[in-house]
């Protein structure tokens, strides 16, 4: 959300800088993302002034210049050779100091120097309006009337001043604080300064006998419970054209475009009260009527865009006799709106249900400034005070007569929130005392009273449009934000007994130490989100452990279901990377998983579980003069993959083929029966899925199951003293066997000895058989107790040998 900054002074003073107020907002909790200057007209006329010519003569080599002496507020009169021929003594001028830079209305922008023009020394500019951005006149220099004193601005005279867009991050909860008057009721408060709300004194009914069919309208609501509050009036004898300048420079500076007069001062009480109106041809209005109600489901409505909509049957409109004329607090009509051909409106102020709207701009995929406050729940006390401010404003800009008493339709008026408050509530969750007296003028100053004062607390009497304020430690935590959380100190001692009891295994800190380990191996992190589209999940359907988890109300079908499976938004993540030549790619990613199951009673449950993925592609390394381009391979993935193992201290596991719907091929690790990790290349059908062109080898960590087998404590075994022995064998075997099991044979027939099995060489050849493979394996032996024998080693070869032979049919090459 923007504020400008001008426009919040219309409010409260501020003579505290622009940065100033964006620390104070930020410590109230509507925290500042960022202060961007804005300027009515390039440069802001920095270095221009208002000056005062006091002497003009003829420059005695020159028939058209004139010398000049002007007073800028400085000591000294400036020297300035001045072209324009209606220059003369006495005039309140526009002067372009030395160093200012000038941006034409045409032309390039040029600065101000000291300069000698004929011999005669010029210390400044005069200048016309088309040389400063002010018009198109080049006819003379622009001759003001002001007692403004020499040297002001000259921006102050044109009311020209810099204004700055503040720009908020406002959590869905504050929604009070989506206009100037929410923003500047928290200043009111945290400065104790007065506010001033616009006066609306002025407003008055011109006539209410008035023959036009626009002057008398009558309001029907159908459906009170979304539409708990229903204002309007008309006005007549209006002319729609552009707005002012205050207008549309007010619009700019939080980023609106200005559309006409009538709907930019609808748009400027929205942002300036945050009360959402809507302004409706009245001569397009049937049958004088307008009736707040639902339509059959299906019902066709166009749309302000041209889009034809079908309707639920909960959508709430505003209908004339004949036809519905607008989505209520979401989105007007093509046929019903302002045009420049309007001469009167009827004008609607309203409060709507939250739930109603939420709904109805959800099912529609609609998002509007109005939908943005109803949704999340307006001031219900505000619609009159608005319909009358921004009636006033619409007579200032557009003309016309106020035409009709004010319709107000509120049978069930909303009360405020009743909150009991203790005061030891409010030390104990604070973790301070603040004065009762500090206390109660906060709460005054956010307009929150208190009733049934006593010694023990009071009853907060909340106001309705603080929707989020409604239980005690709600407001509580208006105490505090206001008086500062920086005012509260430490503590100077911290016992024991007040820390919280932390996990044996803290997921935040594996998940950091993780992202370390991948970051300082070349990965990039990313952040996917977790709705995705159902094709995806559809693809690996078979291998998917549950349901999808459907949203009811997708933003679109690409994004109508939760993910099952970090794998495609690391495809997705890839493709737009490479579509940037961004080709040779290493990322992880800690994300959540969703999916249902069905439960034998029939009730339905969800999972959601975390995951850990990585993902290469592309080359192992950057192009460079020093080595070939080589593609990454799977051995480089489960490098990776054996460096998470190793930082969780996962020796040993098992291991046995990826699931063939996900990898082409690949393994998954298994500890304690349970699978930690898949890895292997991915189908090539499902890269193009995605519409990606390269090969991707992928690993999926189960990160819970990992955090189950993670341990804090450090392991430490004494260095053996004695050496370790190498034998090797060459074992013939069938091709169906892997190395796996003769790994895992081998350390179950000898536990004591075997440090470590490896293999340094594979053969296949015609010789051998066209079912059979040769492995070269390398065994090393260690006794932690004594030095080993030669009787010792051969024993134990000699059982590893007969296993092989009777488990694994191999055959001992010589």
């Amino acid at each position: 959300m923007e504020v400008s900054y001008k426009w919040l002074q219309e409010f409260i003073e501020l003579p505290e800088s622009p940065e100033e107020v964006g620390k104070l907002l930020t410590s109230t909790g509507l925290e500042v993302e960022g202060i961007e200057k804005i300027e009515a007209i390039p440069g802001g006329l920095e270095g221009v002034v208002i000056g005062e010519v006091l002497t003009c003569t003829k420059h005695p080599d020159a028939d058209k210049l004139s010398l000049t002496t002007v007073d800028v507020g400085t000591v000294q009169p400036l020297p300035i050779v001045c072209g324009a021929p209606n220059v003369a003594a006495g005039q309140k001028v526009v002067v372009a100091l030395v160093g200012a830079t000038l941006h034409p209305s045409s032309g390039e922008s040029f600065q101000i120097k000291k300069a000698k023009i004929r011999g005669a020394a010029s210390e400044g500019m005069i200048c016309a309006e088309d040389e400063i951005g002010l018009g198109t006149s080049h006819a003379g220099i622009m001759v003001l009337t002001t007692d403004l004193p020499n040297g002001t601005p000259a921006a102050r005279y044109f009311n020209l001043e810099a204004d700055y867009q503040i720009a908020i991050g406002l959590t869905p909860n504050r929604i009070d604080a989506a206009s100037h008057l929410g923003t500047a009721r928290d200043l009111k408060a945290v400065l104790n300064r007065p506010m001033r709300l616009p006066s609306v004194e002025a407003f008055a009914i011109g006539n209410t006998n008035l023959t036009a069919p626009a002057a008398r309208l009558d309001v029907q609501v159908d459906d009170e419970i979304a539409c708990p509050r229903y204002t309007g009036l008309t006005i007549t004898g209006l002319t729609v054209h552009e707005s002012p300048d205050w207008l549309k420079q007010r619009l700019l500076s939080i980023g609106l475009n200005p559309i006409n007069n009538l709907v930019d001062i609808t748009n400027f009480v929205c942002h300036d009260l945050g009360q959402p109106l809507h302004a409706f041809d009245a001569a397009k209005i049937a049958g004088g009527k307008v009736i707040v109600k639902t339509l059959l489901e299906g019902t066709p409505f166009i749309t302000l865009d041209g889009v034809e909509r079908k309707l639920s049957a909960t959508d709430l409109m505003i209908c004339d006799a004949e036809k519905p004329m607008c989505i209520a607090g979401v989105f007007g009509g093509q046929y019903s709106g302002v045009s420049a051909e309007t001469t009167s409106i009827f004008l609607e102020s309203a409060y709507f249900a939250p739930a109603s709207v939420r709904k109805t701009a959800q099912h529609h995929g609609l998002k509007t400034d109005a939908s943005f406050r109803f949704e999340r729940g307006t001031d219900p006390n505000m619609p009159v005070f608005a319909l009358k401010r921004a009636a006033l404003l619409i007579q200032e800009v557009a003309g016309g007569t106020i035409s009709s008493d004010i319709t107000d339709i509120y049978p069930s008026p909303i009360e405020p929130f009743r909150v009991p408050v203790r005061y030891r509530n409010i030390d104990r969750l604070i973790g301070i005392q603040i004065s009762r007296a500090e206390i109660h003028r906060i709460l005054e100053a956010l307009d929150i009273q208190a009733e049934e004062t006593n010694d023990a607390g009071f009853m907060a009497i909340v106001p309705p449009y603080r929707v989020d304020v409604t239980r005690e430690a709600d407001v509580i935590e208006e105490i505090l934000r206001i008086y500062g959380l920086d005012n509260v100190p430490l503590s100077l001692s911290l016992a024991a007994d007040s820390l919280s009891e932390f996990p044996k295994t803290d997921p935040d800190q594996w998940q950091s130490r993780v992202g370390q380990l991948m970051a300082a191996n070349g990965f990039y992190e990313i952040l996917t989100l977790s709705l995705t589209r159902p094709a995806y999940n559809d693809a690996i359907r078979s291998s998917l452990p549950g349901d999808d988890v459907t949203l009811l109300n997708p933003l679109s079908d690409e994004l109508s279901v939760m993910r099952q499976t970090l794998l495609f938004s690391s495809l997705e993540t890839l493709v737009y990377n490479l579509n940037r030549r961004q080709k040779d790619l290493k990322t992880f990613e800690f994300g959540k998983v969703y999916h249902k199951v069905k439960l034998e009673d029939g009730s339905t449950k969800y999972v959601e579980r975390m995951r850990l993925s990585l993902a290469i592609s592309g080359n192992q390394h950057p192009e460079s003069w020093l080595q070939k381009n080589q593609t990454v391979a799977y051995h480089d993935l489960a490098t990776a993959v054996q460096r998470v193992l190793n930082l969780f201290r996962i020796k040993s596991f098992e291991t046995q083929a990826a699931d063939p719907i996900v990898f082409q091929y690949g393994l998954t690790y298994i500890v304690n029966k349970k699978p930690i990790v898949s890895l292997g290349l991915v189908q090539p059908k499902l890269t193009k899925l995605v519409d990606l062109k390269q090969p991707v080898f992928y690993a999926d960590f189960d990160w819970q199951a990992l955090l189950k087998l993670a341990s804090s404590k450090a392991r430490y075994e004494e260095v053996v003293r004695f050496p370790e022995v190498r034998r090797d064998l060459s074992l013939v075997i069938d091709k169906g066997v892997n190395f796996e099991q003769i790994s895992r044979l081998a350390r179950q027939t000898e536990r004591k000895l075997l440090r470590s099995i490896n293999v340094f060489d594979v053969y296949e050849g015609e010789n051998l058989g066209a079912d059979k493979k040769a492995y070269s394996v390398s065994f090393m032996l260690q006794d932690a107790t004594q030095t080993l024998t030669d009787s010792a080693i051969d024993k134990t070869m000699q059982r590893l040998m007969s296993a092989f032979e009777q488990e694994l049919g191999a055959v001992i090459r010589k």
